[in-house]
């Protein structure tokens, strides 16, 4: 939970709405896992091999949240 935690963190600081808005909410615990989940798959699909430093974070975050809906 700590590294997912840290990779929203991140996601928050970038300052991107797309990413950054969900991030915070789930922070929050007033988005869900499956909302903030979605805005991380569209996140990669538009950005995800930009080579920033958040690209293989999207990947890791949609890793954990699969884990902890399990």
């Amino acid at each position: 939970m700590e590294e997912l935690k840290n990779i929203l963190k991140k996601f928050v600081d970038s300052g991107w709405d797309l990413i950054s808005i969900p991030s915070q909410g789930y922070l929050a615990g007033t988005v869900s896992g499956e909302t903030l989940l979605e805005a991380v798959e569209k996140a990669d699909e538009e950005c995800g091999s930009c080579g920033c430093e958040l690209d293989p974070l999207y990947k890791r975050c949609m890793v954990l949240l699969k884990e902890q809906s399990m």
